[in-house]
């Protein structure tokens, strides 16, 4: 027997009788029970049903009209219908039970901008466990910085196709314990710094600059970059000046160097090594562990730093995100908030890693 659903404009819900608790909700996770064996849709839910044939139509309970899906789709009920539905339909197909991220479809919904409660594979919303929260947007929805939370953006395209990415906040950490000289003599320069018969551990050790002699060397001069000099001067390893460096980093590349500073000196104090990412587009490569640079492993994260209240295009996440994939490294943010740089702090800045996922 087929079933009509009423639309009931004034809640947003399509109400379906009969045996639907059963034929729907129980038995495949669509909607929340009412009265006896009556159940509540979502219009996305609802459009499901009618698009695999499942329910005959919707009725409007306001006109009368008698809706398939075609005509119910048109109608594009609530905001952003059309990418809602198309990653709504995606994962039904494979295999996963998803409801609104709201009650009464879901108990302890999750917060935040989230669209979907996604069940785990063979679970559905009585069981108490969701897999994920899920945010959808099209392509051409920007993304506040502010706005990343735990769990999978899904981003549609102009031709529907669709991208699922794993968004984690993520603290970084490493184990790269080192000692620090003082008082070696060191030369400003341009846009970088000289340090004159450092130590040799370092840059062997510490993985701190690049020695002017190449690979071939005994005692390295190094070159350091003005984020290496500026951290170095700060704890007076070198004999500059710290806030003689931070000037001239922000002569060379204005307010963007305090928020690298903060950046660079955080990963420092976290036992991680970080070191230029500009091959890769990013500020930062880290390595969690040196132990030597002759013995130095692949970096794990590539590191983008902005402003706490930047603005993503999901074009640019996507790229960032496979460029990080394609090396086989992790794409991490380092949100910034402002501030003059003079004392960073861990709550200066959020982590957030992003990763492509196929659920």
């Amino acid at each position: 027997m087929s079933l009509e659903g009423r639309f009931d404009a004034e809640t947003g819900v399509v109400r379906v009788g009969n045996d639907a608790r059963q034929r729907y909700h129980d038995s495949r996770g669509y909607g929340y029970p009412l009265e006896g064996n009556e159940i509540a849709l979502a219009p996305v839910e609802a459009a499901h049903l009618l698009y695999r044939g499942d329910l005959d139509a919707v009725v409007d309970d306001a006109t009368g009209d008698r809706l398939d899906f075609q005509a119910f789709a048109s109608r594009e009920p609530g905001t952003d219908f059309g990418v809602r539905f198309l990653v709504y339909a995606d994962l039904r197909e494979r295999g996963f039970y998803l409801s609104p991220a709201a009650e009464p479809w879901v108990d302890d919904p999750p917060g935040g901008a989230v669209d979907f409660a996604v069940f785990p594979r063979g679970k559905g919303p009585g069981d108490g466990e969701i897999g994920y929260a899920l945010r959808i947007i099209g392509e051409r929805t920007d993304v506040p910085a502010s706005s990343l939370a735990d769990g999978v953006l899904a981003v549609v395209d102009e031709e529907s196709e669709i991208t699922y990415f794993e968004v984690t906040g993520s603290e970084p950490t490493g184990n790269t314990a080192t000692s620090l000289p003082s008082g070696v003599d060191a030369t400003l320069l341009a846009d970088r710094v000289v340090l004159w018969e450092p130590p040799i551990d370092l840059y062997e050790d510490a993985f701190y600059g690049q020695p002017l002699e190449g690979r071939e060397y005994e005692r390295p001069t190094l070159q350091c970059s003005l984020l290496e000099a500026a951290y170095l001067a700060r704890r007076d390893v070198i004999d500059l000046e710290f806030g003689a460096v931070r000037e001239r980093g922000r002569e060379v590349e204005g307010e963007r160097f305090d928020r690298r500073l903060r950046v660079y000196t955080e990963l420092r104090e976290r036992e991680i090594v970080p070191k230029t990412g500009y091959k890769f587009g990013a500020d930062f490569r880290t390595y969690a562990e040196v132990e030597s640079v002759a013995e130095l492993g692949h970096s794990e994260l590539l590191v983008r730093v902005h402003p706490a209240e930047a603005v993503f295009e999901p074009r640019d996440l996507a790229l960032d995100v496979r460029l990080a994939h394609g090396v086989r490294k992790t794409m991490v943010f380092a949100l910034v908030e402002r501030g003059d740089g003079a004392t960073p702090a861990e709550t200066d800045i959020e982590w957030w890693s992003i990763e492509r996922l196929t659920p």
